[in-house]
């Protein structure tokens, strides 16, 4: 059992000009099997507490402690806090010209397991995963995300998902830019993902349509930089009804009366 324990955590985002907080005192603790979706209006922080996460460096945190297992990965360079478990799959994957996906791939799975997979299993885990995932094994020798749609990355970072199996893994918009045939594939791989591992998973969307696919275990609204309310699934439903209007512009967390 493992458990993601964020604390009182506030971000400031560097800019030109000078810092402008963007999150306010996040408190959430998610452990593992757990399902967590985050909610909320557009710039209301949520891929803020992502990226702070995993550690980009725009993002400075100010106050406040991220813990896996009691460690607490803000005293971790990026790649280590990967190597702990962590996987973030970003809302817009970058491309890495020259780097083919097997070699990208095999390289994030030796960083991670701590040793280079046997390649006969690995040529065949890759190919299980691939295909699952609806992805053309030519892909395999393409360089990372160059030239792909949006489908087609959003399909290669659950590919990264499915074979290095995290602790945790923050799924940043995974929904964004796809069409109904794409969502559902990359749903169907993230729940194979949450069947056959005790992983926790953050599930960061503005919409609630992924989870009529991924059944999330919590819910929580995210406005103002900070989360203003939990709940169940029941919550996503609801919000799908209302929208956001009730959390906008709340000052301090405070809901709508």
């Amino acid at each position: 059992m493992s458990t993601l324990e964020i604390k009182d955590l506030h971000v400031s985002v560097v800019t030109d000009e000078e810092p402008k907080e963007i999150l306010k005192g996040v408190d959430l603790t998610i452990k593992s099997g757990e399902t967590h979706a985050i909610m909320g209006p557009n710039g209301s922080g949520k891929s803020t507490l992502s990226y702070a996460i995993a550690g980009h460096p725009k993002y400075e945190v100010t106050s406040g402690s991220v813990l896996l297992d009691g460690e607490d990965v803000l005293d971790m360079s990026v790649d280590e806090r990967a190597r702990a478990g962590l996987f973030l799959a970003m809302q817009y994957p970058v491309e890495v010209p020259g780097v083919s996906m097997s070699n990208f791939l095999r390289t994030a799975a030796t960083a991670v397991r701590g040793e280079a997979p046997q390649l006969r299993h690995w040529v065949k885990e890759v190919k299980q995963a691939m295909a699952e995932l609806d992805i053309d094994p030519t892909f395999a020798e393409r360089s990372v995300n160059e030239g792909f749609s949006g489908g087609e990355k959003k399909r290669h970072e659950i590919l990264q998902l499915a074979l290095l199996q995290p602790k945790f893994a923050i799924l940043d918009e995974t929904d964004s830019g796809l069409d109904v045939d794409a969502l559902r594939v990359v749903s169907e791989g993230v729940n194979r993902f949450r069947a056959n591992s005790e992983s926790g998973v953050m599930l960061i969307t503005h919409y609630t349509r992924i989870l009529k696919y991924i059944t999330p275990d919590f819910v929580h609204v995210f406005a103002g930089g900070r989360i203003v309310e939990s709940g169940g699934s029941e919550l996503a439903d609801r919000l799908e009804e209302e929208g956001y209007v009730r959390y906008v512009g709340k000052r301090e967390g405070a809901l709508a009366q």
